[in-house]
């Protein structure tokens, strides 16, 4: 019998406080629900709230829909998660385009073909928003934070569909 890795995917946002954690739990139970094997984490590509807890707004979202946030704690995208992860979400274009730049340190740090992690962004699956942008609720008010949850439930739908189709996990 061969023994095979569990798919990897992380979700990485700017703070790794508001999209990428609510991104991760709404994913892993889409995941889970669809009895796949794949491990879901998340990341932010600042360094500002490394073991911080989630935004208490996006918990409190979150926790209206039966989502968990609590037991998360903020960490930083390393070059090291390019050799871990399969595949890496970018909550919008300008956090793709620092974990792009993150990958080109890691290629030189690890070399090439030690790299596994495929980059997109997280709604690039979703026909009804396909490469939009989550927008960061941290400054908002009003909707923000439904919104963000609203568009990781659609876009985790559209991945598990595709990894359906893809014989992944």
């Amino acid at each position: 019998m061969t023994y095979k890795e569990p798919y990897r995917i992380l979700c990485v946002c700017l703070g790794n406080i508001c999209r990428s954690p609510t991104a991760e739990v709404v994913l892993r139970h889409v995941v889970e629900k669809n009895n796949l094997k794949i491990i879901v984490d998340s990341a932010g590509t600042s360094n500002y709230h490394i073991g911080d807890a989630p935004d208490s707004r996006s918990q409190l979202h979150a926790k209206k829909r039966g989502y968990h946030l609590s037991a998360l704690r903020g960490r930083q995208l390393a070059t090291r998660d390019f050799t871990k992860f399969d595949l890496i979400l970018a909550m919008d274009e300008q956090n793709l385009q620092q974990i792009e730049k993150l990958k080109s340190i890691a290629e030189q740090e690890f070399g090439a073909s030690a790299l596994k992690a495929e980059l997109a962004m997280m709604t690039r699956e979703d026909k009804s928003q396909h490469n939009v942008a989550i927008a960061d609720p941290y400054y908002g008010v009003g909707t923000g934070f439904e919104d963000v949850l609203d568009q990781c439930e659609s876009a985790s739908h559209a991945w598990v569909s595709y990894f359906q189709q893809h014989h992944i996990g």
